[in-house]
């Protein structure tokens, strides 16, 4: 049984360390591709007209919920949260069939 947990605990953490990892992945290809489109952007009209930014806030928004979702940022739908969910609705259902034995 303890190794049984053991395997479990460490299947969670392996999983936790590839999200992190895939987040990280998308960090640095963010900071390198809107590096050169601004410094293409620059090459082609100094900036005149910024172009570039339209995709860093696009994909820096997606960024941004990835950082969300691989840091467990949200506070509102943690583990917690979904544990007390769960445990009011079998509670609820087990309310209901008290009344109606």
């Amino acid at each position: 049984m303890k190794d049984f947990e053991e395997q479990k605990r460490y299947e969670r953490a392996k999983e936790r360390v590839d999200e992190l990892k895939k987040f990280y992945n998308n960090l640095f290809s963010y900071i390198v591709i809107i590096g050169f489109l601004a410094g293409l952007n620059y090459y082609l009209n100094e900036w005149r007209n910024a172009w570039f930014l339209w995709a860093a806030f696009g994909w820096g928004i997606g960024l941004a919920f990835h950082a969300v979702k691989a840091y467990r940022l949200n506070p509102m739908f943690d583990k917690d949260w979904e544990e007390r969910r769960i445990r009011k609705y079998m509670d609820e259902e087990d309310n209901e069939k008290q009344l109606w034995e």
